[in-house]
């Protein structure tokens, strides 16, 4: 990065920028007319940015002829949905009835204390954020927690720090999932 008067150039990131508010566009290109679009355009400008910022809900708005508040209502109702950077790695954790019962809370818990983070929040480094879930659909499996599409099973508080230790390391899970905790 090139430095000039002790600022660091910001061209690389504005570019960036430029490249991906190019492909939001493409993509409200193909969906601007179709019914029922707002979500699909929604999903795809997360996985674009990562996370919806103002800026990119209000170009989806323009694009749409839909109000601001049509589309922030639909962003702040589906959880799936977050208007904040999230880490490289989102944790969440499983509150349904048969996580719950099966020990969730405590596994919630561990992890809040080896990230040293709540609900809702990111590690300094970025690395993790967390969050709650009402139900994966594995209620055979609980108590059950998520870490990007990886699906822990029968997670044990104990096991907490082994589990965020493999995406630590970076190697996302591999060991995890050859020691049986995935």
């Amino acid at each position: 990065m090139n430095k000039s008067k002790g600022k660091a150039c910001m061209c690389e990131v504005a570019a960036n920028r430029s490249v991906l508010l190019k492909r939001l566009d493409a993509v409200l290109d193909e969906y601007v007319s179709k019914p029922g679009g707002l979500i699909p355009v929604l999903q795809i400008a997360q996985g674009i940015f990562g996370y919806l910022p103002e800026d990119v809900l209000k170009q989806i708005c323009l694009r749409m002829n839909k109000s601001y508040s049509e589309v922030a209502g639909v962003v702040s109702f589906y959880s799936f949905f977050s208007t904040t950077k999230r880490g490289r790695y989102l944790v969440r954790v499983c509150m349904g009835t048969a996580c719950y019962v099966r020990g969730g809370k405590q596994v919630l818990d561990a992890i809040k204390q080896h990230l040293k983070i709540d609900v809702g929040e990111t590690t300094p480094d970025g690395k993790f954020t967390l969050e709650t879930a009402r139900c994966f659909g594995a209620c055979g499996l609980a108590p059950v927690m998520m870490v990007n599409d990886v699906v822990h099973q029968r997670v044990k508080a104990a096991r907490v720090q082994d589990i965020l230790d493999q995406y630590r390391q970076g190697e996302k899970g591999k060991r995890a999932a050859r020691k049986g905790w995935k």
